[in-house]
């Protein structure tokens, strides 16, 4: 073991290495993107982890006293020095009093990262210090606050090593602790040791249940097997006669992979009579040399052990871990870079230039967006023209195709046009007056289903509009970003009119003149037809059983007239014969007056079901004409007026409305986002770039 501990001693080069990127990462103010391998102290207030760091360092330097000490953490970096080797002399008379470490000397000092180039050669001082900057960030209460506190401490007679002290886990909140004091602590020990580098040191009161020990708890719940932990058992003097921590160190009873380190403190009537660690570190080694129980494993016992078999571990760990902590550093620095390239450098220059520069890329990209090139296209979702395309062919094209004339307009309705047309002469024939007023009417419904169209198309520009400026660079921008947004708007608006007034157009153009002279148009001659086959289908031909040849149309049985023809037929069913029936014969010579609102009621005649239906299949076969002139036209109403006209004039009105403006300085004005991630993103760059530098000097 003990060539293992010179190795240690004569290679700190890779701990080194870790505390150099430690420094950085601490000193740009930023969180450490980078999981660093280090020694992280857990365990209860009671089961004297202090006690042990100052032992491993062989000084008295942690603030002592009830409740919590160790009120933020603190990493603690020892680095090995040969004696002699810097100080000077009168830094230690200046920092020596009477009052001060009688210990003190040229060859140990600490000095805290947030105090750099002043070294405290008196450990008492640095003991104020860590009080003094822990109330600076937590106050004089018992709060806690996860901001570190960075301490390296010189010294011969430590071995170079990393570690990270952590407030004590408690149970019950006493004095004017927070009431939740216990899940503060928990988190905050949990969120360091939960990070896979993490060496877990777990420290536990011998003379207590190893079962019971809060830091081993802890530290199961994220090294369940025992690969990242290390136990020490502290206050073995302290145990009942006749009991040791044996079978513990055998690994008996909750083993792990790293093992565990009996070792004894000082009591506190030693600390309180401030006796010496030397002393106490010479009564632990008498100790384990002569319990009956340790001294053949003695030299695996006690802090001078722990001290060796930390290093050791830590380095093997730094060298198992380095090479992902290289890559780790040079993704993140591209990762920072790329965005420090998009957030942009903080002045570009004339801002005209800027401005103009901005409209023109816009415009370019809104025409992209539009006709499809754009070369982020996304093979999710459909977007920008696809989108359009979609409104015009899908969504237009089913909801004109879904309006029927007649859910609107019954058979009722068409029998009293049809009378109301004729005017006082019933008409002998199916009048074209009834079909165009119902046709004009259901045409004119085609409006809303065209402007609703118009509508959406709107929104489609405005959702491309929102995406172009969700862009990083508006973000950079929020005034311009705001300015873009109303100018296109506006522009939006104002192109809006023309292109309802025009699909309005289209629609009035139908409704004004019906062509029914249309070569798609079912005339009313083949309508008649087809109702009049519908009635009274064709019967076979007669032959005359002599000759063979077809009986002339006379010879043939005749046949009912037809409805159609027959105007007399069924005069009591007809408008007004359904009028006047269930009404008192009698009373029929009174001749009473019609009433004020005559309607329609009763059932159809046969003849009254005959023109009805022969205007039903003109209106429909009209309708449907209609129908596929405006799936047709209004599309193209909407990309000339709306889309196109955006797409050609987008760059002149932005330029009439921004470029001309006297706030060009105004809408450049970064936004406090940008300002703050920037710098986050150099400080980041920075002490990445530094890291990298670190790491590549190790092969």
């Amino acid at each position: 073991m003990s060539a293992s501990a010179q190795g240690g001693i004569s290679d700190p080069g890779l701990i080194t290495l870790v505390n150099k990127l430690q420094d950085v990462f601490t000193t740009v103010g930023v969180q450490n993107p980078i999981d660093l391998p280090q020694i992280v102290v857990v365990g209860s207030q009671s089961s004297g982890k202090s006690s042990v760091l100052e032992n491993i360092v062989g000084r008295d330097f942690l603030p002592r006293g009830t409740g919590i000490v160790t009120r933020r953490p603190l990493v603690l970096q020892l680095i090995n020095r040969a004696p002699g080797g810097g100080g000077k002399p009168n830094g230690v008379k200046e920092e020596v009093s009477t009052a001060g470490d009688k210990e003190a000397n040229i060859d140990e000092w600490g000095e805290f990262l947030h105090i750099p180039g002043q070294k405290f050669y008196d450990f008492n001082k640095i003991r104020d210090e860590i009080v003094k900057e822990t109330e600076a960030k937590t106050g004089r209460n018992s709060g806690i606050s996860p901001a570190p506190i960075n301490l390296r401490i010189y010294s011969p007679n430590v071995l170079t090593l990393t570690l990270v002290d952590l407030p004590g886990l408690t149970k019950v909140p006493v004095g004017d602790q927070p009431r939740d004091i216990e899940r503060q602590i928990r988190e905050m020990v949990l969120k360091q040791i939960s990070k896979p580098n993490a060496i877990i040191l777990a420290v536990t009161g011998a003379n207590t249940d190893l079962a019971n020990s809060d830091g081993l708890k802890l530290a199961r719940e994220v090294d369940p097997e025992g690969q990242r932990t290390i136990g020490v058992l502290t206050k073995v003097d302290l145990m009942d006669d006749g009991t040791d921590v044996v079978d513990i160190l055998a690994g008996r009873i909750i083993p792990l992979r790293l093992g565990y380190v009996p070792v004894v403190n000082r009591g506190q009537r030693d600390i309180d009579n401030k006796k010496a660690i030397t002393a106490a570190l010479e009564n632990e080694k008498n100790f384990f040399e002569n319990h009956k129980a340790y001294r053949n494993k003695s030299s695996y016992c006690g802090t001078p052990y722990l001290a060796r078999k930390l290093n050791l571990i830590l380095m093997m760990h730094i060298k198992q871990t380095l090479p992902d902590i290289k890559a780790r550093i040079s993704a993140s620095l591209q990762k920072y870079t790329t965005e420090l390239s998009g957030l942009g450098d903080s002045m570009l220059g004339n801002s005209a230039n800027i401005v103009l520069n901005i409209i023109t890329e816009f415009t370019n990209e809104w025409r992209t967006v539009l006709e499809g090139n754009n070369t982020e296209l996304s093979s999710v979702e459909l977007s920008g023209g696809a989108r359009i395309s979609f409104v015009f062919h899908e969504l237009y094209s089913n909801g004109v195709k879904a309006v029927d004339p007649f859910d609107q307009v019954k058979d009722v309705d068409i029998r009293t046009i049809l009378y109301n047309s004729s005017g006082s002469s019933p008409a002998l024939f199916v009048g074209t007056t009834a079909f165009e007023l119902i046709v004009k009417q259901q045409i004119k419904r085609l409006e809303d289903p065209s402007l609703k169209c118009v509508s959406l198309v709107y929104d489609e520009l405005v959702r491309i509009l929102t995406q172009l400026l969700g862009k990083q660079f508006f973000r950079r921008y929020p005034q311009l970003k705001e300015k873009f947004h109303a100018v296109v708007i506006n522009f939006f608006k104002k192109v809006m009119d023309p292109t309802n007034k025009l699909v309005k157009d289209l629609v009035s153009m139908e409704a004004c003149y019906i062509n029914t002279g249309h070569p798609d148009f079912l005339n009313g001659h083949r309508a008649m037809a087809i109702v009049n086959e519908k009635h009274n289908p064709a019967k076979p031909v007669q032959v005359d059983p002599k000759t063979g040849k077809p009986l002339p149309a006379s010879a043939t049985p005749q046949r009912a007239a037809s409805p159609v023809l027959d105007v007399m037929s069924d005069q009591n069913g007809g408008f007004f014969g359904s009028f006047f029936a269930g009404r008192n014969k009698k009373k029929m010579a009174a001749m009473e007056a019609p009433p004020p609102s005559l309607k329609a009621s009763g059932t159809l005649s046969e003849r009254e079901g005959v023109e009805v239906e022969v205007i039903k299949l003109l209106i429909n076969s009209y309708y449907s004409i209609v129908k596929k002139t405006l799936i047709d036209m209004v599309p193209k109403a909407v990309m000339l007026n709306l889309v196109q006209f955006t797409k050609d004039e987008m760059q002149r009105e932005l330029l009439e409305n921004m470029y001309r403006t006297d706030s060009l300085e105004e809408l450049l004005k970064e936004s406090d986002y940008t300002i703050r991630r920037r710098k986050e993103c150099q400080q980041m760059v920075e002490s990445l770039s530094r890291a990298s530098e670190i790491v590549s000097q190790v092969q």
